[in-house]
């Protein structure tokens, strides 16, 4: 009933209409030549729609599925099945022999941006059968076209209603509501698994993550980012190629093509874009904080939401080319970065950060759009109306300072029973020893204090606590895991397994059961007990006058006054305010 008269209100209709979004900046360039001729028979379906239209999933894997059987360089691999049924693809373009070293491209991971799909059904048509093959003489591609399909399929006009799209978009999350884009160290949605896996089998030269930004309205039409820029980079060694080789490389690229490129803007105040854009960390959650935890270079493309899709796409072609030029030419020089970082054993690792309170770096003459400020009736606060004007102005960059650090254990003992995080650790390859006798060490144990339960995210309940370290002596059991920080994934180890790390097991919630009351008895039991404590320990009689002296509140309550006794009369919980996984120094 609700549901039905909200629907049929007077407002649906107005709320139902897309946002006006403020002019478009004229366009053209060199790139446009590479939209086929209406007549071509292998024109995408984005192209014969003039770019008003994309592909259903259905409509992408029969293109496919038609491209591979017209060429010998491409053939396609299920590489795992979403939420609900449907198989997740990824198109393999190789000359064949002996293989090469890939770039691993994927779209569609939030799929109301869908520019690389179709990008690359352009680019890998040109490699097939139109003249491009040479991108193949030192490299493979391997693409992902869409790696969230169920939210593919969930289209609705309104689905980014900021975005100069025409057509109905997918929606962002997948069959289980899920980011998949927060999802790279928990590994709870099925789609995750599956890319991650793929990481793991091709370690390729080069991961792309091709995006649409949201924010404030800009001249830049493609912009991309890695995760923290080589300034907060975990492994500085693929961080320095990418800043060094890839970034100008392909910036030069795009602006030959008449495109306008830049790094990706992230803004702090998107009501007031003068305030800076801000580099930073990145977990593992983010495909590009996850690449640089395991020493791949990894891009994060945001093509600008408010830039025509014809526009976007084509910039995501140049990007794709680009990229693996590059690669070809710097193939010896990335895996030697790669190498030396996972030969590295950073000892510390940056848990929490904060603003810094002076910029690290300007950019000059960025690229802007002015605009203008109305205060609305809707908000009740001045809301900006973006002009199409191009400015330019001076944008300060925004860097981080670390609050909170951890200095990285010899190894981590996850006890017996913990196999959700064993199966985690062996799908992100980790490598670990498993005890088939009980071994007694001196370790290190973590406990709680103040826990904390956050708002529901990405299907878990996020968990917050200060920390404290005492040292033990335990006798480990048959079947306890030794997760050795010495390894090349030891730092990703140490962001899923320090329970400080932003990104830990703990902060996703797998270990709330530590949180639980420990268990008791019946009052009629515990009161005689109690009873009988008062009349014959001193001490504690005078702890418990004390405590009803100082506190009325605690006085005045039952429950509290025998939960006070319950803690001193029985068994202590072995789990209760417990980080149950050690750490061996």
């Amino acid at each position: 009933m609700f549901a039905t008269a909200f629907l049929c209100s007077p407002f649906s209709a107005a709320a139902q209409q897309p946002a006006s979004l403020p002019p478009a900046l004229p366009w053209s360039g060199s790139s446009e030549a590479l939209i086929a001729a209406p007549n071509d028979p292998w024109i995408t379906p984005a192209e014969r729609a003039g770019f008003q239209a994309t592909p259903s999933y259905a409509e992408t894997r029969a293109w496919l599925e038609r491209l591979d059987a017209a060429s010998p360089l491409v053939s396609i691999e299920t590489i795992g099945r979403t939420g609900e049924g449907r198989d997740l693809l990824a198109v393999r373009v190789s000359k064949g022999g002996a293989r090469k070293p890939v770039v691993l491209i994927q779209a569609g991971i939030h799929p109301g941006e869908i520019d690389g799909k179709d990008a690359g059904l352009m680019l890998l048509r040109d490699i097939a059968l139109r003249g491009k093959d040479g991108l193949l003489d030192a490299v493979d591609l391997v693409f992902v076209p869409i790696l969230n399909i169920d939210g593919h399929e969930r289209t609705d006009v309104l689905n980014r209603p900021h975005d100069r799209i025409p057509f109905a978009k997918g929606y962002r999350a997948n069959a289980r509501n899920r980011d998949l884009n927060r999802d790279y160290a928990k590994l709870d949605a099925p789609e995750t698994r599956a890319v991650v896996g793929l990481l793991r089998t091709l370690d390729p030269l080069l991961y792309m993550d091709f995006h649409v930004s949201d924010g404030f309205d800009h001249q830049y039409d493609v912009t991309f980012t890695y995760a923290g820029w080589g300034t907060y980079a975990r492994h500085r060694a693929t961080a320095d190629w990418l800043e060094q080789r890839f970034g100008p490389g392909a910036t030069a690229a795009l602006e030959r093509a008449g495109h306008i490129p830049g790094v990706y803007p992230s803004a702090i105040d998107a009501h007031d874009p003068t305030k800076g854009i801000r580099f930073s960390p990145e977990g593992p959650r983010y495909s590009t904080g996850y690449g640089d935890f395991i020493g791949v270079p990894t891009v994060l493309v945001e093509n600008h939401s408010l830039k025509p899709y014809r526009q976007r796409v084509l910039g995501s072609y140049v990007l794709m080319e680009a990229a693996l030029r590059l690669a070809a030419t710097d193939a010896d020089r990335i895996q030697a970065a790669k190498a030396k970082d996972r030969a590295s054993r950073p000892a510390r690792l940056m848990t929490r950060w904060t603003p810094a309170s002076q910029p690290i770096g300007w950019i000059d003459g960025f690229k802007g759009v002015g605009y203008e400020t109305y205060r609305s009736p809707a908000s009740g606060r001045m809301e900006q109306r973006w002009l199409g004007r191009p400015i330019r102005f001076r944008m300060p960059i925004i860097g981080q300072t670390a609050t909170e650090q951890v200095d990285l254990p010899n190894a981590w003992w996850v006890p017996p029973g913990y196999g959700d995080i064993v199966e985690r650790l062996t799908l992100h390859g980790i490598r670990f020893e498993t005890l088939d006798a009980p071994r007694t060490l001196d370790l290190d144990r973590v406990r709680l204090r103040h826990p904390a339960l956050g708002k529901p995210s990405e299907g878990r309940v996020p968990v917050t606590a200060t920390t404290f370290h005492e040292a033990v002596r335990e006798t480990l059991p048959a079947g306890s895991v030794r997760v050795p920080a010495d390894q090349p994934l030891g730092l990703l180890a140490a962001a899923l397994l320090e329970p400080e790390s932003q990104d830990s097991f703990f902060a996703w919630g797998f270990f709330a059961e530590a949180l639980q009351p420990p268990p008791g008895t019946e009052d009629f039991v515990l009161a005689p007990m109690a009873d009988r404590l008062l009349a014959t320990d001193a001490t504690a009689r005078a702890a418990f006058e004390q405590r009803l002296a100082a506190d009325p509140a605690f006085a005045a309550d039952p429950a509290a006054r025998l939960a006070w006794f319950r803690h001193r009369l029985l068994p202590a919980d072995p789990y209760a305010l417990r980080y149950p996984i050690l750490r061996e120094r």
